[in-house]
Parts: structure tokens; C-alpha cells; sequence
């Protein structure tokens, strides 16, 4: 019943502590001139001081209640009795007279945990099946109480649901059953056909939800345990978890652990930074917010006002933006399923103790309680007995800690204490770096994205960069780029730029070398299609049949060249520092036009690594790992952090950004091997976040003279007021080209 008709009118309220679904239904009740009200987890408690007096409580105003029988975020289970106790009236989400409805979230609950609907009987029951069985994606149902069908209104009829109606009159019969009613159109029966099947499997595999819970429950208790009783050698903790409950019982707790990481000194590292890491373990884990912005507000100490701030400084929901003003804007979130086993648990243990602890630095926590609590834990009813013995003994602390060694080619501790950035300490419009001056070193381009450099004393500058750099990309056969996260070979694939015979020719070991001309095709007979890098599209044409086949021999896998067709500019939006805005063309590079490191910066990071790889690491290959487009000598490490602009010769470049660091420099360009202590140690000797170099932009190209970029030329920048570079906003990994 909406507002001002004399009467009372309804209410839809919900758990602040509820998923953005749920909460996203106000903006229903809203156009139905029916308010919305919050109610945080703990008012519910105290909520008999709502009951209406007797007078009032024949009223029949309905209202509608919703609460998640298990918060998404922390794995709380909110009390089922709740259900009959707000509709009796005996418990009242707020004190205002009439009968209460209750809406049961249970996706997250039934994943895990049976729900007996003949105990709790809840008027609507909204359930994921993907969030139970993994498949099939995006399928859900609404489960309605039968006594609450003739409550139900709806506005808009499909096919399906109409027992008749005419076009030109006003006249539309429902079908009686209230699931065909609300059916709109065809239904997606071949999924719907896959549940019972899922149904069937779930039983057979686990003997059914009672010991999928406990199973999924003894899992969780013993990763919490382990986990909270990890700590630095200064005794700081290595996590904080945000948790409503102590593990005690899988009646109030789900398989599900919120967390940070901190560091020594007890600041939090980034989320983002949590799941770049863990993603070397081939590790999942979720990250943010999990669309449940009232419990984050909740166990961040996040006020609306720091929410909207954050808004205002660029962090949307699903992006990396994990730290604002020293604050985390999310956390990072573990959960199990009936799948899951005690060696993933070990593994996740493993990660965290790996790449925070050396062996010397871990603090053992008292052996009796660690025993005690961890072989309670492993009890699951999903093994027999033997194997939980025998889990006991496996996974005890001290094993965890002594079976880390053989992940890293050394200790992958990041213990490294954080390394201060080198910014000025005032602020001046030119910078003079010591007496030494600042040269290009060495020039890079990559004709082929993702493939090997093609090294060059000195080459043109274009609209898009350096010419020919990124102009060519690897796709698979449904024009989806392949990048060295994919295909690590793609780094020992060399092209070649030979501009007086205009061509380029493609190297690789084992295969015969290959050339595709420099000047572009226009041919009728080629083939223009469209395919996208991070999200943006470009237009791009197939190089033809002989490259596709070169490729796919060398990768053992369908895949085409193409080009980006010069007719389709590509732009990117850039804004000066005296605020005025500029649009500049892109290649196929992920970002920017240019990515620049520094040796200094090559150098301080070596060592770093040197130190943990216990063995040696040419400057070179290092140099390589970062693929950059210049490399400069500057005197101090990462003082080009504190640029806002640089010339080189006759080229001016504005500096757009930090370059965030993906997994792709743990490949090694020489052989296409992985090892993670690359990207582990940028992290520790960066502290929280993995930025190396910096991405530049052309300012302004001039005419009159020679566009050239040499090694050896003098490079003059510009130091930034405020000393740092904002880093590009964006969900992308933007060093992956």
C-alpha cells in the first residue's frame, strides 16, 4: 500500500547486510510510492522494543521483510527462526502496525547447507543453482509460499502465461498456476532438463547437504584456525579477518572467510594485489566488495560518506582501485564447496605462509591447542576416518610451513621491508637529476604484440608511437587476443623489421622464418574484422593463410595474424597538467603509447631478487621481462615516478601514469618458463602495489624536423607539483602487451 492514502502504508525493509539484489529492490518499491528501510543485524536483535501496541495489531497493512539465511561476505548465518518470529510479530524489523512478510536470500545458504522448508517456512525463497552445482550459469528460482500466490500482482503478461486475452480489448486471463503465471516467454529447459542430473551427482558424490555442510564447515574451521594464528616474528598478525562469529558450529557459520593481509606494520595490502599474487598459485579467490556494500561498510569501518568519496576518486565496484588515503575499499574472500579438499585448504595455507614468512620468522602458536583444534576440524563425514587421522598429522602448522620450501626457487617470503618512493621533497617545475644527465639507453619495439623485442639504436616516432610498434597481434580462431598469459612461447616468437625491403620477418626455433610485408594490404580480397584489446574495439585485417598456418604449427593451436587496419584511428583521451584535454592515437597496445623504465629502478630490484633467486640475473633479461619501449639511465631509482613530463631531443612526452605489473614478467623471454618470485619480489620491494615504469603519451609531433628517437639522446623531465603520478583507472592489467 503506498504513502498518503490515509491509511498505513507498506514497507519493504531488509538486513543492511544483504546482496545488491536484494537491495536494488527498492527502486520497485520506490516507483510504488513505497518506502525502503535498513535495518542493520544487530537492531533486529533488540527489535521486540518495535512491537506494535494491541490496539494496532489487527492491522493488515502488508509489509515485506528480506534477510540472507548467510551473509555473502563474511559466511554468517542469520537465525531461521527469525522467519516465524516476524511474522507472528513477535520480532518487528521497525515499530509500525501490520502484517509482516518475510523474503529468505538463501543462494548463498542452500550452496552448502540443507533448508527444511516444512520447519521454516518463509513466504518467498529466492536460490542460485549455480552457486550449488557450478553449472548451469545464470539459472536461479523464486520459490513462493502457495498461501502468498493470491498476493501477487502483475503488470506485464508474455507468452506462456496467459490463459487468454484479446489484442483490441482490454481483457487478459491469467493461467491459473502462479509459476506459469509469472514464466514470461520460453523457459531454458535444456538447463532446467541438466538440474536433476546435478540433483543426482550431489547425492552420489557426498550422500547429501547435511555432509556437504560439515565437510565444507571442517574446511573452513581449520583454514580459519591455522590462518588467525599466523604472525610476523614482531608478533603482528598476517591477516585481519572479518568475521561475526568464531567458527564454533556450522549452524551460525558457512564455509566462507573475509580477510585482508597486512603487513609488519600491521597497514593492509591491497586486495588487488592479494589476488595478482595468488593468481601465481593458481589460486582463486574474490575480491572487493562481493555486492554486499553494507556488510563491507560494516567490518571496513567504511561511513556512506567514505563510500561516496571513494566514488568521487574513481573506485567503482569490480575494479583494483583496493587502497584510497591509506583505507581499503574491499577485502578479499575464500570460500568452499563440496568439491573442495584439505589440500586446497593447504595450498591456500601454503600461499599466504610462502609469500609472507620465511621459515625464521614464523611464530608457532601453542602445539596442544593447534592439535586439538585442527583435528577436530578434519573430522569431514565426505572422508573415513583413516584419512582424517591421517590429515591430523598432514596438516599441522609446522608441516605447512616446512612444505612451502620447494614452491619458490628460494624463501618467497615477502618480508622485504616497504621501499620509500623517491619523491622530491618540494616541489619544482624542472628537474635536475645530480650532475650526471639522463640518456636513452636502449629502444624497443614489439612489431607483434606480445612476442619478443626488436631492439634498435634509433627508429621513427609516428601518431601511434614508434612505427610499426604493437601494429600486428596473435588472435585464436574466434578473434580473441593471445597473449603471453596464455601462450608463454609467444615470447620466443622474433620479428624483424626491415624497412628497405619492407618487410618483417618472423623468427622462431625449429621453424622456418617467415616475412609479411611492411605496407598495408588493401586489396579487395582481404578480410576486415573487428577484435578488441582491453575492452576497446579495433578494427584489423587478416595477414592470409601462410602466416595463420606458421602460427598454429608453432603453438600447436587454430590461430590467425592480424593487423590494425590504418584506416581505423583508435583514441584515447589524455589530459595535460594544466588541464587541457588532448586525444591521441593508439596502436594495439594495451595503454599507452610508450612504456618507459629506468636502469636505477633495474638495478635496485635485481639485487632484490638476486638475494632470494641465489643465483645470478643479467641486467638484460631483466630489462627484457618488463618490455618496455625506452630505457633511460637516471641516477636515482624510480625518480621517474616523480615526472610529469620529459623531452627527449625534439619529442615531448607527457607522463600519463604508473604501469601496474601483471604476471607476465615471471616469463622468462629467453626460454618461456614461469617462476613467480619475480612479480612476489616487485611486490615486497614495492610495498602493497607492483608498479614499474611509467607510460608516456606524445605531446605534440613537429613538422619541420626529423621524428626520430636515438639511444644516447639526453632526456630533460619535468618534475610533477605533487610529486606523484596517478595511476590509470581501470580493471585491466595493463602490462600484458
Amino acid at each position: 500500500m503506498p504513502e498518503g492514502l490515509g491509511h498505513p502504508s507498506s514497507r519493504f525493509c531488509y538486513l543492511t547486510d544483504s546482496h545488491t539484489s536484494v537491495v536494488g529492490m527498492r527502486g520497485i518499491t520506490a516507483a510504488m510510492n513505497v518506502l525502503s528501510v535498513s535495518v542493520k543485524p544487530k537492531d533486529i536483535l533488540l527489535s521486540e522494543k518495535n512491537r506494535v501496541p494491541a490496539e494496532e495489531q489487527n492491522c493488515m497493512t502488508p509489509h515485506l521483510f528480506s534477510y540472507p539465511a548467510q551473509s555473502n561476505f563474511s559466511g554468517i548465518k542469520y537465525p531461521l527462526s527469525w522467519i516465524q518470529e516476524i511474522k507472528s510479530g513477535k520480532l518487528c524489523p521497525i515499530k509500525t502496525p501490520g502484517k509482516w512478510f518475510v523474503l529468505l536470500d538463501a543462494a548463498s545458504y542452500v550452496s552448502t547447507s540443507p533448508l527444511d522448508l516444512t520447519v521454516h517456512q518463509p513466504d518467498f525463497i529466492p536460490i542460485s543453482f549455480y552457486k550449488i552445482f557450478g553449472f548451469p550459469s545464470g539459472l536461479g528460482a523464486l520459490l513462493v509460499h502457495n498461501q502468498i500466490a493470491p498476493f501477487l500482482r502483475k503488470s506485464y503478461f508474455g507468452g506462456g502465461t496467459a490463459a487468454g486475452y484479446l489484442a483490441g480489448e482490454e481483457f487478459y486471463s491469467p493461467r491459473p498456476s502462479i509459476a506459469e503465471r509469472f514464466e514470461d516467454g520460453t523457459v531454458s529447459f535444456l538447463d532446467i532438463i541438466a538440474l536433476k542430473h546435478g540433483f543426482d551427482a550431489l547425492e552420489r558424490l557426498t550422500g547429501g547437504m547435511e555432509n556437504i555442510k560439515n565437510h565444507t564447515f571442517a574446511l573452513s574451521r581449520y583454514t580459519y584456525t591455522v590462518l588467525s594464528t599466523l604472525k610476523y616474528a614482531n608478533g603482528a598478525p598476517i591477516v585481519r579477518i572479518y568475521s561475526d562469529s568464531d567458527f564454533s558450529s556450522p549452524d551460525i557459520q558457512g564455509p566462507i572467510i573475509n580477510f585482508n593481509v597486512l603487513d609488519e606494520n600491521g597497514d593492509i595490502i591491497g586486495y588487488s594485489q592479494v589476488d595478482k599474487i595468488a593468481s601465481l598459485y593458481n589460486i582463486h579467490v574474490r575480491t572487493g566488495c562481493f555486492c554486499n556494500t553494507g556488510a563491507c561498510q560494516q567490518h571496513l569501518s567504511l561511513s556512506n560518506e567514505d563510500v561516496k568519496r571513494n566514488l568521487q576518486a574513481g573506485h567503482v565496484c569490480g575494479d583494483d582501485i583496493d587502497i584510497i588515503d591509506g583505507r581499503p575499499t574491499g577485502s578479499v574472500r575464500i570460500s568452499f564447496g563440496y568439491m573442495s579438499t584439505f589440500e586446497d585448504a593447504q595450498t591456500f595455507l601454503k600461499f599466504i605462509i610462502a609469500t609472507r614468512l620465511s621459515k625464521s620468522d614464523c611464530k608457532f602458536p601453542s602445539q596442544t591447542t593447534t592439535r586439538e583444534t585442527i583435528t577436530q576440524s578434519v573430522e569431514s563425514p565426505i572422508q573415513n576416518d583413516h584419512t582424517a587421522n591421517n590429515n591430523a598429522k598432514k596438516y599441522s602448522l609446522k608441516t605447512i610451513i616446512s612444505d612451502t620450501e620447494h614452491w619458490n626457487n628460494s624463501s618467497a617470503a615477502l618480508k622485504t621491508p616497504e621501499t620509500s618512493r623517491a619523491v622530491s621533497e618540494s616541489a619544482m617545475p624542472v628537474y635536475i637529476s645530480g650532475s650526471k644527465p639522463i640518456t636513452v639507453t636502449n629502444i624497443y619495439l614489439y612489431p607483434i604484440k606480445s612476442c619478443s623485442a626488436f631492439e634498435v639504436s634509433e627508429w621513427p616516432v609516428g601518431n601511434q608511437g614508434l612505427l610499426y610498434d604493437r601494429n600486428w597481434m596473435v588472435v585464436n580462431q574466434n578473434g580473441v587476443c593471445i597473449s603471453q598469459k596464455q601462450e608463454p612461447r609467444l615470447c620466443l616468437v622474433q620479428p624483424l623489421i626491415d624497412r628497405e625491403q619492407k618487410i618483417m620477418v618472423i623468427k622462431a626455433e625449429g621453424m622456418d622464418p617467415i616475412s609479411v610485408p611492411l605496407e598495408e594490404n588493401t586489396g579487395r580480397e582481404i578480410q576486415i574484422g573487428q577484435s578488441k584489446v582491453c575492452a576497446h574495439r579495433v578494427q584489423t585485417y587478416d595477414c592470409g593463410e601462410r602466416i595463420a598456418e606458421w602460427f598454429s604449427e608453432l603453438l600447436g593451436r587454430q590461430c590467425r595474424l592480424i593487423r590494425q587496419s590504418s584506416d581505423f584511428k583508435r583514441n584515447a583521451n589524455q589530459k595535460h597538467e594544466k588541464g587541457q584535454a588532448t586525444t591521441v592515437s593508439l596502436s594495439l597496445v594495451n595503454e599507452a603509447q610508450y612504456l618507459l623504465i629506468n636502469t636505477a629502478s633495474i638495478l635496485q630490484l635485481k639485487e632484490q631478487i638476486t638475494e632470494r633467486l641465489e643465483e645470478p640475473l643479467p641486467t638484460e633479461e631483466l630489462i627484457q621481462r618488463f618490455r618496455a619501449n625506452i630505457v633511460i639511465s637516471a641516477t636515482e631509482s624510480f625518480e621517474e615516478e616523480k615526472w610529469a613530463e620529459i623531452s627527449i631531443g625534439a619529442l615531448c612526452f607527457q607522463v600519463v601514469g604508473p604501469c601496474n605489473r601483471c604476471q607476465i614478467i615471471c616469463i622468462d623471454p629467453r626460454t618461456g618458463q614461469r617462476n613467480k618470485e619475480f612479480l612476489q619480489t616487485l611486490s615486497s620491494t614495492r610495498g602493497r602495489k607492483t608498479n614499474f615504469g611509467i607510460y608516456l603519451m606524445n605531446q605534440s609531433l613537429c613538422s619541420s624536423l626529423p621524428n626520430i628517437l636515438s639511444v644516447g639522446t639526453q632526456v630533460f623531465p619535468v618534475l610533477k607539483e605533487d610529486g606523484e603520478i596517478p595511476s590509470p583507472l581501470s580493471n585491466e592489467e595493463k602490462a600484458s602487451g
